[in-house]
């Protein structure tokens, strides 16, 4: 097989590419027996010559290294090396009970999988409910404003993830990353995963993919439980030997996989009065803010906007804010997408941005966020949930009382005013939006970097930061504001059979990056213990 990288087509070039791949190699089609892309993305840089750069290897019926020198040394060009299949090997440490693994988001599915595959038979633990009926109430939410704190984006099989993008990017390299995609084709997800540069599933398809992968844990011996919330947990000697569930189960337990999520505040606080080792950790808050999805595509692809090759446009911003020393970023751009009420808490509004597989809402959206250090918000570990609490009780008392959202244009809010409702798009927010000044519920440091930084964006994309586009406070939910210290063997410096994992845990930030800290967790412990 031979890889060619760095391989431009033209967007209106729609040739075959094993026709393209056999004239890039000075070889007859025929010579061709397949081809197979590695890796896809578009270079819009410009806007009057849009590409397609492909990775592509390429099965040749002549002898690779002899089409190989008939190339005279091309540097783009190169021999794949044969695949070598991870071997994992089983310790000999004896286990007296099954593994539990707490959480059904990504860290959690993926740790739960890999042990299942491996016959450690574990206990997946969700402290919601199945994403089929998760979906009916995080719907009756956005229709009804009745939040259900047991079932909502936040907690549910899937994970939070579940209801936003399905984003797949991540900037972590990881031998083991491929696997994870190979899991998710295995469970529905769309073959063009494995090698799109921005690759996403979409709300729609994940929460089919998460089912997939559910069945398949429980098919290798596993079971999974829902509505079942960790309460407690038990040590003797700085060793975990057990844990209560639902205040009132107690399962002995060895080895606790802890995938808890972002968002679980009651969690944090039960691991803190247990003395488990945690430190604060910085994070973000902001807003959402929405524009026309046809405005997005211009400003990024010219007069090839709507290309149904293209599809819609995402972006990433950054402003570094010197003065204030800080930055404004995007995150969790989602291109024809909507915004969600993301709540997890009576009494307080909080936002997210979601989308479908097809990305056709005409709407595109991002969050607009500004670092937090934990400087800001106090001395103790726990602070920084009292901190996103804080504003976000305010947006819901700015919004009415009711789970609207504060909202405000770009215009107002550059300009110190307060009550348009003129937007660029209607907003798409449910159960709905208030005008309202956003600087009323979040902190003086981050309206005033987001005003530095709006205008500086406009800059960059166009119409950007049109006085009519909409901005939706809050946006709390970034990342985990607390770290549960552990080691590189992924088990608690001071809770020895304790696993953190996952963004709950502070060392990921996304789907892809969670499940495999979740899988190299799980193969952490396969080298250690015998099933």
């Amino acid at each position: 097989m031979l890889r060619i990288s760095n391989f431009r087509i033209p967007l209106t070039d729609d040739t075959p590419l094993e026709q393209l791949a056999a004239r890039r190699l000075n070889l007859a089609p025929d010579t061709v027996n397949q081809v197979v892309i590695i890796r896809r993305a578009i270079d819009a840089r410009r806007k009057h010559n849009i590409n397609f750069v492909y990775t592509l290897a390429v099965d040749v019926k002549i002898p690779s290294g002899q089409a190989l020198a008939r190339l005279g040394g091309d540097k783009d060009v190169a021999l794949i090396a044969p695949t070598v299949k991870e071997d994992i090997v089983p310790g000999g440490t004896p286990l007296n009970s099954r593994p539990v693994v707490v959480g059904a988001g990504p860290a959690g599915l993926f740790a739960a999988y890999m042990l299942a595959q491996h016959g450690y038979k574990p206990l997946l633990l969700e402290r919601g409910r199945d994403v089929d009926q998760r979906a009916r109430d995080i719907a009756d939410f956005w229709r009804t404003g009745k939040l259900d704190e047991a079932s909502n984006v936040q907690f549910g099989e899937g994970g939070a993830g579940t209801f936003s993008d399905g984003k797949l990017t991540t900037r972590v390299t990881d031998p083991r990353m491929a696997a994870v995609l190979d899991i998710m084709t295995m469970a529905g997800a769309p073959p063009e995963i494995k090698y799109l540069h921005k690759p996403h599933i979409g709300t729609d398809k994940l929460r089919e993919v998460v089912k997939n992968i559910r069945t398949k844990i429980m098919k290798l011996g596993g079971d999974v439980e829902f509505e079942s919330r960790l309460t407690a947990i038990e040590s003797k000697d700085g060793r975990l030997t057990g844990i209560t569930v639902n205040d009132n189960r107690y399962i002995a337990c060895e080895a606790l996989f802890l995938a808890i999520g972002h968002s679980a505040r009651d969690t944090y606080q039960m691991l803190y009065d247990q003395h488990v080792a945690m430190e604060a950790k910085p994070f973000a808050i902001g807003v959402r803010i929405e524009h026309p999805q046809e405005l997005i595509d211009t400003a990024q692809y010219g007069a090839a906007a709507g290309h149904p090759r293209l599809g819609a446009a995402d972006y990433a911003l950054v402003y570094q804010d010197k003065a204030a020393g800080r930055a404004a970023y995007s995150f969790c751009m989602c291109p024809g997408g909507l915004v969600v009420a993301a709540a997890s808490e009576t009494g307080g509004v909080v936002t997210n941005g979601m989308s479908l597989y097809k990305r056709d809402s005409g709407l595109a959206n991002s969050a607009l966020a500004v670092t937090v250090n934990p400087a800001d918000y106090g001395p103790n570990v726990l602070d920084g949930i009292e901190f996103q609490r804080r504003y976000e009780r305010l947006a819901f008392a700015l919004g009415g009382h009711n789970y609207a959202a504060p909202a405000q244009t770009v215009g107002d809010f550059l300009t110190g005013k307060n009550g348009s409702a003129k937007y660029l798009a209607t907003p798409s927010y449910r159960p709905g939006v208030t005008p309202a000044d956003l600087r009323q519920c979040l902190p003086e440091f981050v309206t005033t970097t987001l005003a530095r930084a709006l205008p500086d964006f406009g800059r960059k994309i166009r119409g950007f930061d049109h006085v009519s586009a909409v901005l939706t406070g809050v946006e709390t939910r970034t990342s985990a504001p607390v770290r549960l210290v552990r080691g590189q063997d992924f088990v608690s410096i001071n809770t020895d059979g304790l696993y953190p994992i996952g963004e709950g845990a502070g060392y990921a930030g996304g789907i892809m990056s969670a499940a495999l800290d979740g899988m190299n967790a799980a193969v952490s412990f396969i080298q250690e213990y015998k099933a």
